[in-house]
């Protein structure tokens, strides 16, 4: 890996809608608050040649132009009279922070490495900045960073504004505006309260800013991050092996991501070296966008998203064929409908908890973002990226993004961190890489 200390910032600006908005306040539901506690979220897009100073001029000019949409993304946190946080948004603001940075002796291959998000960290702002902090910053930081053979983008996203379907709707509709487009595709559905109009007051102060804090400072030194590409052959032998015997109980086969799920959990597990009878616990950040009652649009922009958990025994998970677990996976999604939502919501906001990001249960394996999201496809008129990678903040042992893969079809890209010593048993897990004979 070259040297990351490389990465200097040269300069930072502000960008805002290009249009008058006014004033604009938007309460924050029910979705949103628990993550309040957590850490911006992270995403980094890397692509090929250009000249770095027109594409930097074409990115800020089509921000003005996005943003003009996607406005409450150059709000601030709030609360209103009553406690309430809400998205405040008012044309005097400063808008998007957008850093320009320098790592020419940095190469598209040298952040296309499998191993290790934290090196990747200079090339996206607010490291360990907490969402709590939007009251004081932007709510969106963008960097774009100078290479020797290309440009890097990094974003970080306030997570308690906005989950992955709402973040990919954003990217996608910027780089329509960059690749020429006069106007985006699809409108942003603003209006929080048509999924859950309730107020819940939250008496949470923002920590003293101290600038950008090294996320590494605040995880466990002894955890790894690595991607593992799974091709599309590797992702249907492992959906066709889950679905060998198929659901006992006669229910619908599993699905791509029930199957790829329930074969990492247990080959984590398994490399954990756990007991027979300890837990472990799965985690899918679920959209319910078409789940809540009445259904939500995709462009309901905001978070829509709950944690589903389920858990069992090392032993039985291990111990059974895939199918046990798959099975497992698959009740607890399909149970999570429009009556568990809201008693889950009902439930937080009679005696509301804010989680921190790393309390998804023990011995987890806790899945994020989605395979679904096009990622490959956010063009801004200089081709597909190269890759695209989540930074190193709400990282824990056990956490997963799942991403399509570069060579699009049905592969995926697994990016997991773990501590050190279970990751060094699962590199060597021939069974989890799926090695063709």
């Amino acid at each position: 890996m070259a040297d990351i200390s490389k990465v200097k910032v040269t300069g930072k600006t502000h960008v805002k809608p290009n249009k008058k908005i006014g004033s604009q306040q938007c309460q924050l539901v029910t979705f949103d608050l628990p993550y309040l506690a957590f850490y911006y979220n992270q995403k980094l897009l890397f692509y090929k040649g250009g000249e770095f100073e027109e594409m930097v001029k074409k990115l800020k000019e089509g921000l003005e132009v996005v943003l003009g949409e996607f406005y409450q993304l150059a709000g601030k946190l709030g609360k209103d009279e009553e406690g309430v946080f809400r998205v405040e948004y008012g044309d005097e603001m400063e808008g998007v922070e957008v850093a320009e940075a320098a790592a020419e002796e940095i190469s598209i291959a040298d952040l296309a490495v499998e191993e290790g998000t934290s090196a990747l960290k200079d090339f996206i702002p607010y490291n360990g900045v907490l969402n709590l902090e939007g009251v004081h910053r932007p709510l969106l930081a963008v960097q774009l960073t100078k290479l020797k053979d290309g440009l890097a983008i990094g974003c970080a996203f306030n997570h308690a504004i906005l989950d992955g379907t709402s973040t990919w709707h954003f990217m996608s509709s910027w780089a329509e505006i960059c690749n020429g487009s006069q106007s985006i595709s699809t409108q942003p559905f603003l209006d929080r309260t048509q999924a859950r109009n309730t107020r819940v007051k939250l008496d949470l102060s923002p920590p003293p800013s101290n600038g950008d804090v090294s996320a590494n400072d605040k995880k466990d030194p002894n955890l790894r991050e690595r991607v593992f590409k799974f091709s599309e052959a590797a992702i249907d032998k492992i959906k066709s092996t889950v679905n060998e015997n198929g659901p006992s109980d006669g229910s619908k086969p599993f699905s791509t991501f029930q199957s790829l799920s329930v074969h990492i959990w247990r080959h984590v597990t398994q490399a954990r070296q756990l007991k027979p009878e300890d837990y472990t616990v799965f985690t899918v950040f679920a959209d319910c966008r078409k789940r809540v009652d009445p259904p939500m649009p995709d462009a309901y922009f905001g978070n829509l998203i709950q944690a589903v958990f389920t858990v069992t025994a090392a032993g039985l998970l291990s111990g059974n064929p895939p199918e046990f677990g798959a099975s497992i996976i698959q009740k607890a999604i399909e149970g999570h409908n429009a009556k568990a939502i809201d008693q889950r919501n009902t439930e937080w906001e009679s005696s509301p908890k804010i989680f921190e990001f790393k309390d998804a249960g023990v011995n987890c394996v806790a899945m994020g973002s989605s395979p679904r999201f096009q990622v490959y496809e956010v063009d801004f008129g200089w081709g597909k990226p190269e890759g695209v990678r989540s930074g190193s903040n709400n990282r824990f042992d056990g956490m997963v993004y799942l991403y399509r893969g570069k060579s699009g079809g049905r592969s995926i890209d697994v990016e997991i961190s773990l501590e050190a010593p279970t990751m060094e048993k699962l590199e060597q897990d021939k069974g989890f890489l799926v090695v063709e004979n």
